[in-house]
């Protein structure tokens, strides 16, 4: 059955999103990111209290790509 669509009005699309009006069989979207921390990173709740005397984040990447998607 098709499907019937009034107006639309689009604001924004994200980098990793799919927009689609209609009938789909399938929609997957592909995103990679890569994200560094020290330490005390990525803490959430009431009342956290992190000490560091010191942190430090030494990164070595030699490859080119880690996560290859075809377009």
């Amino acid at each position: 059955m098709p499907a019937k669509v009034g107006a639309v009005k689009v604001i924004n699309i994200g980098s990793s999103s799919i927009f689609n009006i209609g009938d789909v069989y399938s929609m997957s979207p592909e995103s990679t990111a890569k994200t560094y921390a020290g330490g005390g990173s990525f803490n959430t709740g009431d009342g956290t209290h992190i000490r560091l005397k010191e942190s430090n984040t030494y990164v070595r990447d030699t490859d080119v790509a880690d996560q290859n998607i075809d377009n």
